[in-house]
């Protein structure tokens, strides 16, 4: 075969090379290296190997440098000094004794080293667990808690590993800002008796309320309580010259404030103790946290089984005093940890399903420690992001620090008063309190102003779990009436000297929104008496399944008896061949096509 005939191919654009048949072979191979230099340019980064995406270390530890050792180092003992204090006031929100919380501070801060994604989340006990655990595991045996960190763990690693983080997307900003300001008045609320010093367990009146406060834990919890809001302005002080000796003085009153809620405890059971020490324990006017029998932790299978005050405990008997508490208390975990990890990821990218599987990790390891429910913490990220964290390897510091204190500082622990934990857990959470939406979203938007104030009273009456359960199921009864009453715009207009009725979705249409379009097309056409034709603007049909193809259908048949044309405008080429061949029904894309007879003439 032979080329009479030349052809011209301008490989750069800039009309200097020319395919001819004597060098195409040339001009090819020149246009198809410029094509591979192009795709390797802009291609996308190859993806990691399945390993090092879910052994997360591996990605950065080859790379790991003195410089980067030595900012986490800084970081892991600054977030060693303010999660243990934490971890013992929400250990004492949940019910437990102080150990229980320093255990989900240590074990959930090594295990993210190795799996998690984020360097500044920080895996620990939360207000938002601890009140989670208090509500199901009230007056209950503690072997319960452990049992329902292990089941949380291993819900949340399942939904890691069948990649289900798209359920949090059903729950609705308005509901996750009512949720948290709901737990955070709940938790203020309950630790009002511990800082006022009332020790009756119920109290049956206000009036009987108030005669059981006890001024000594009155003043030391309100002290306590000053003293930690205005530490917590330190961080903020301005100097009017910016100096070496300002910078220095700006990076101390940081590390004060940072580390208020340390000096708070410690500050205040070091009194207790040498006030001990000078009388007795009976002679101090405080409440005072209950003893510690065993600090160290010990590598043990959760209590699937046990005995408690002569009855006997199975797993199934613990999954019914849990309930609902093995789903909801999962899903409240991971949504705090997502929203957290996407507060801090970097580039934009968050592997939400690795994170599920590393919460999950650290439940599960939690679990045979003797933890309860842990996951990520605003404040705790904020502090190891301003303390410079580099790496997750942070969380080794954090937690040898919390084993030191198992170790060391556990027989002090009885000296800690309950109205300074009070103080610390009022001041960490009253920040949470946000009733912003209250204006916003009255003004903005009725529906998320009624749901985000129906999850906020939820949430104080009957409980955390039914304010999330109640905005989940409003949020999605919105949803499923959107999807069954679609918006359509029915118009006459005018295509050159001819009319037609065009009919066009304002919104997405499924099948559930069928019925909606096919009232409003027999509508169209008592409005108009039958005197145009019918135009469906079909770019916003979705799933296009037999339900359409039946509704279409129907609707030409009873077009067709008063001579009216359905016009079915932008449907594809795959939907149109599912329609029957029918003479009342036409197909276009633009106006133009509507009347072809007209345009020819």
């Amino acid at each position: 075969m032979s080329f009479n005939k030349k052809l011209s191919f301008d490989a750069n654009g800039d009309g200097e090379v020319k395919y001819t048949a004597k060098n195409g072979d040339d001009c090819y191979e020149l246009s198809h290296s410029l094509e591979m230099d192009m795709q390797s340019r802009y291609s996308a980064p190859k993806e990691a190997h399945w390993l090092l995406r879910r052994i997360y270390i591996l990605t950065w530890i080859r790379s790991y440098d003195r410089t980067q050792a030595f900012a986490d180092l800084i970081a892991g003992i600054t977030l060693g000094l303010t999660i243990i204090p934490q971890s013992i006031a929400y250990a004492a929100l949940a019910g437990l004794s102080s150990e229980y919380g320093l255990y989900s501070a240590f074990i959930g801060s090594i295990i993210y080293v190795f799996f998690g994604t984020i360097p500044q989340v920080s895996i620990g006990p939360t207000s938002l667990m601890a009140i989670m655990t208090l509500q199901f595991c009230a007056d209950k045996p503690v072997q319960i808690v452990i049992v329902l960190a292990f089941l949380a763990g291993f819900v949340e690693l399942l939904m890691g590993v069948f990649q289900l983080g798209f359920i949090v997307s059903f729950i609705p900003a308005p509901v996750t800002k009512a949720f948290t300001s709901g737990t955070a008045v709940i938790v203020v609320l309950a630790q009002m008796k511990s800082l006022l010093g009332i020790r009756l367990k119920k109290v049956a009146s206000i009036e009987n309320y108030f005669e059981n406060i006890i001024m000594s834990d009155t003043i030391l919890g309100i002290t306590c309580l000053c003293l930690l809001l205005a530490l917590r302005r330190l961080s903020q002080v301005q100097f009017k010259q910016d100096t070496p000796l300002t910078q220095r003085l700006k990076k101390v009153l940081w590390y004060i404030s940072i580390s208020r809620n340390a000096l708070i405890v410690f500050f205040s059971g070091l009194m207790v103790y040498v006030w001990v020490h000078k009388s007795s324990l009976q002679a101090i006017p405080f409440a005072l946290s209950s003893k510690v029998s065993s600090a160290m932790p010990s590598i043990q299978l959760p209590p699937f089984a046990f005995e408690h005050e002569n009855r006997t405990y199975v797993f199934t008997d613990i999954l019914h005093e849990l309930g609902s508490g093995v789903i909801l208390v999962p899903i409240v975990a991971v949504l705090a940890n997502v929203a957290i990890a996407k507060a801090f990821v970097k580039d934009g990218k968050l592997d939400a399903s690795q994170e599920m599987l590393t919460l999950g990790l650290c439940n599960l390891a939690g679990s045979f420690f003797s933890a309860m429910p842990t996951c990520g913490a605003f404040t705790r990220s904020a502090v190891s992001q301003a303390s410079g964290v580099r790496t997750p390897m942070a969380g080794i510091y954090t937690g040898l620090i919390v084993l030191s204190a198992l170790s060391i500082l556990t027989p002090y622990f009885q000296y800690i008063p309950r109205a300074s934990l009070a103080a610390v857990l009022i001041a960490a959470v009253v920040f949470m309190i946000d009733l912003t939406p209250i204006k916003e979203l009255w003004r903005t938007n009725k529906k998320d102003f009624f749901s985000w104030t129906g999850s906020l009273v939820m949430c104080l009456i009957a409980g955390v779990e039914m304010g999330l359960l109640f905005g989940i199921v409003v949020s999605m009864i919105c949803i499923l009436l959107r999807l069954g009453n679609p918006r359509i715009e029915v118009t006459l207009k005018q295509c050159e000297s001819n009319y037609y009725v065009h009919i066009v979705p304002q919104s997405d249409i499924f099948y559930t929104g069928v019925d909606m379009l096919r009232t409003e097309i027999v509508s169209a056409c008592l409005l108009y008496r039958n005197d145009f034709p019918i135009v469906v603007q079909c770019s916003r049909f979705m799933q296009f399944d037999a339900t359409f193809v039946e509704m279409l259908n129907a609707v030409s048949k009873e077009l067709a008896k008063d001579n009216v044309v359905l016009v079915l405008q932008h449907m594809s080429l795959k939907q149109q061949q599912m329609l029957p061949v029918t003479s009342n029904i036409r197909f276009c894309n633009e106006d133009q096509e509507l009347f072809p007879h007209e345009s020819k003439q």
